[in-house]
This record gives structure tokens, C-alpha cells and sequence, in this order.
């Protein structure tokens, strides 16, 4: 007897909800947590926020590596997150559900995973989950709902299509891979040379500091005593507040906020943990704003609110990467910018190093109030001691790492390339229109 053809969701899939966590367990070994918080608006799988759980992970509640899993409902308002799909990659260890999340169970082993994968990030199906969302406070997506969403057996174009979705999606992963570990080596410089004090410390015991002797003979041979502990003789204690102000972000009405037009506008979703910038989270804003609300391209920006009580985000720097042709954005009261006083903007990339720092994390932690809410009062920041090193290394340093940085800017801009060609492929996987 022949199968009968599938045609919805619920002809591939079974749900599988997850459950309840203890906060407490929260950064116990474990499985990570498969939460809100490690989905993409709009679909994809987000590293930066993931944390692992010591409590009970019965193997119902494991996702596997190649699994789909997705959120059936947003707390969020904008309904980006409702529906919202990833995918655990395949090198990633296996996670634990919660109870926002919901694992999709294949009903056979010839699920075309792929493609329905890719089938639940088209435009199509965002604005079915959206037409179909229930609540005003946080928004839901019935299980029957989502089960019926039309899903009929894919034809070879269709395939093909998904294909080369994942293909774009693989060279993505594969320049933020590469866009990491060249910071990772910039920030392990900055370490080793302004935090550890390493080639002083070396030179001070008469071995060699493994550098070019035009470089090592920059550094001194000794360490003194100060008011922070040992540093290296002739460098400088200051404090943050010694090298700029600070300006707190707009605090603006959502009826300004717009699909396009005005001007881009830089928000808490924008801010990763170690110095990510998300650039497809930046809004656009038509309403009234001041000269103080206007940051550029090369400004330094930190988060000091954290609304996740992992204070991960929390203290996490950015620099505003150039975008196309924008030169101006906003940016919200989540955020602080730095405003450099007169003839100390040399230090921008320096403030940005210490602030990706161990040491700032535990600062930017203690200084955390509040209990819904985390936020970073302005004198934290302010009033922060800094070791400074003289002009000639820190001139030294920026040569050092310039390539490396150039190269990570570089491949970020090539991805928001491929992601806009993604995006502009994702509706024709419904149609299958497209001669791939």
C-alpha cells in the first residue's frame, strides 16, 4: 500500500517540549541550556549567550547535534524569536531543552532535515507564525498551528535550493571561526604585553622575551611597586575617567522605530559577549534625538545594562564597525559611548582590550545593581584604574594586531554579503523557481 504524501509540519515531526531549570545550577558542568537566548532572531543557531546547567538532564530533554529545535513563544514583543528555528551544529556538544524550547522528533528516517530546516527560516513561515500568534504579553505559537503549516515533499529544485543556502550558511560559520581566532591572538597580545607584563617579567630575570630586540628593547627591565600591585617601571596608574566621558544612549519611544529609513540605531541586542557586534540586530529610529545620541563608525560603545542575569552581556564592548554607506547611528540608554577628551583618542583600542579582560568582567559583575534588570552604574566605568603604557608600545601593539583586525573586519563585512544573498534566496525555496 502506498504512503500517503506528506503535506503539513505534523507529517514530519513530533514535539518534544522541555522543562523547568534551577537558576542555581546555572554555570555547573552540564549540557548547555537550549533556551530563547540560543536562537537567532528569525532562525539560527547564537553561540554567545549559551551556558551549561549541573542539574537533571533526562536524555528526552537532550538535543543532539544536527537536531532542530525551535521557541514557541517570545517574551520579546517583537515577535522576531516566536517560531524561530536553529540547528545544533555538528560540532557543538549536545544541549539540554527548556521549558521556551521544543525539539522537533523526525516520524522516519527519511525526513528531509535540511530542507525543512531551511523551509522554517523563509519569510513565508515567519509571517505564518506571526499571523498565528496568540497573547499580548508574551506571545505564543500553538502546537497545532505550527503542525499544520503547509510542508508538502520537496522537489529537486527545492533540494538544490537548500543547498546552496547551506552552503552559504557553512562559509559564514566558516569566516566567524576565522574572525575569532584572529582576535582571540589580538587579545592574547594584549594580555600578555599590558596584563601579565610578560616580556618585563622575562627581562627582569634576564631571559630572553622571545621578541625583535627593536621591539623588547621598549619594554623595561623591572617592575615596581604601585597603588594597583607590580607594574612595569615607567608606566602609568590612571583611570578611565582620566581619558574621557562618557555619554548615556537615547531613550527612545517605540513608535519611532521603523523597517527602514531614519537612521540605524545601535540597542542591548547588538552587544555579544567577548566584543561581538551584531549587525543584523541594529534597529532604525525616525524619532527626535540629540547630538550626544550620535556615535560613528571606529567608536568605542559598551553595554551597561544586562537583562539576561548572566552578566554576560553586561560590561561588553564594542567598536562600531563601518557599514556600507552609514557614517552616523544612534545608539539607546542601554549603551554608553565613550567620548574622548582632547589628545587621548589614541587610547581607544587600548580601553577596548582592558574591557574584554577577565579582571573588567569581575568588576563589570560587582558593580552590577538591580534584580530584574542589571545595570552598570557610570562611575564603575569612570572611575576604573588602568595601567598605561608609554606612546612607543602602545604604537607598537596597534601595528601588531592592525592586519589581524583589518582581516576579522573583513571577513565580517564578506558575511553580511552572504547573509544578504542568503535572505534574498530563502523565499524562492517555497516556490522553487529559482535555477540554482
Amino acid at each position: 500500500m502506498a504512503k500517503a504524501p506528506r503535506a503539513t509540519l505534523g507529517d514530519y515531526f513530533t514535539l518534544r517540549r522541555g522543562t523547568t531549570y534551577k537558576s542555581s545550577l546555572l554555570g555547573h558542568p552540564g549540557p548547555v541550556l537550549l533556551g530563547l537566548a540560543s536562537i537567532q532572531r528569525n532562525g539560527g543557531f547564537r553561540r554567545d549567550s549559551l551556558q551549561t546547567y549541573g542539574g537533571e538532564s533526562p536524555a528526552k530533554l537532550i538535543v543532539q547535534p544536527g537536531e532542530l529545535y525551535l521557541s514557541l513563544k517570545d517574551v520579546t514583543q517583537s515577535g522576531d524569536l516566536l517560531g524561530s528555528v536553529a540547528r545544533l551544529p555538528f560540532d557543538h556538544p549536545p544541549g539540554r531543552l527548556t521549558q521556551d524550547t521544543v525539539k522537533l522528533e523526525p516520524k522516519s528516517t527519511d525526513v528531509p532535515i535540511d530542507y525543512l530546516y531551511w523551509l522554517l527560516r523563509t519569510p513565508q513561515y515567519r509571517s505564518f507564525c506571526r499571523s498565528h500568534s496568540t497573547g499580548t504579553t508574551n506571545l505564543g505559537l500553538p502546537r497545532d498551528d505550527f503542525l499544520a503549516f503547509p510542508a508538502a515533499e520537496p522537489t529537486s529544485q527545492q533540494l538544490r535550493i537548500a543547498e546552496a543556502l547551506q552552503a552559504l550558511d557553512d562559509r559564514i560559520e566558516l569566516n566567524r571561526r576565522m574572525s575569532e581566532t584572529l582576535e582571540a591572538m589580538a587579545r592574547a597580545l594584549f594580555k600578555s604585553w599590558f596584563v601579565d607584563f610578560e616580556p618585563v617579567r622575562a627581562k627582569s630575570e634576564g631571559c630572553d622575551p622571545g621578541l625583535p630586540q627593536p621591539l623588547a628593547d621598549l619594554f623595561p627591565t623591572r617592575l615596581v611597586d604601585s597603588a594597583l600591585g607590580e607594574i612595569p617601571a615607567g608606566w602609568e596608574v590612571s583611570t578611565v575617567g582620566d581619558l574621557c566621558d562618557l555619554d548615556k544612549g537615547l531613550s527612545y519611544k517605540g513608535e519611532g522605530l521603523a523597517d527602514d529609513g531614519g537612521m540605524p540605531m545601535v540597542n542591548l541586542g547588538c552587544f555579544g559577549a567577548g566584543g561581538a557586534f551584531k549587525v543584523d540586530n541594529i534597529k532604525r529610529y525616525r524619532g527626535d534625538f540629540k547630538k550626544q545620541h550620535v556615535v560613528g563608525a571606529g567608536d568605542l560603545l559598551v553595554a551597561n545594562t544586562d537583562m539576561t542575569q548572566n552578566r554576560i552581556i553586561l560590561g561588553s564592548p564594542a567598536l562600531l564597525p563601518q557599514m556600507d554607506d552609514e557614517r552616523q547611528f544612534l545608539f539607546t540608554h542601554h549603551t554608553f559611548a565613550f567620548r574622548f577628551k582632547a589628545g587621548t583618542g589614541r587610547w581607544r583600542k587600548f580601553l577596548y582590550f582592558t574591557l574584554l579582560q577577565p579582571q573588567f568582567r569581575e568588576v563589570a559583575e560587582g558593580f552590577a545593581t538591580g534584580t530584574t534588570v542589571l545595570a552598570l552604574p557610570r562611575d564603575g566605568l569612570l572611575n576604573l584604574a588602568v595601567v598605561l603604557p608609554p606612546d612607543s608600545l602602545l604604537n607598537a601593539f596597534e601595528q601588531q594586531v592592525e592586519k589581524q583586525l583589518a582581516f576579522s573586519d573583513l571577513l565580517r563585512r564578506q558575511s553580511r554579503i552572504l547573509a544578504s544573498l542568503r535572505d534574498a534566496l530563502l523565499p524562492k525555496l517555497i516556490s522553487g523557481e529559482l535555477r540554482v
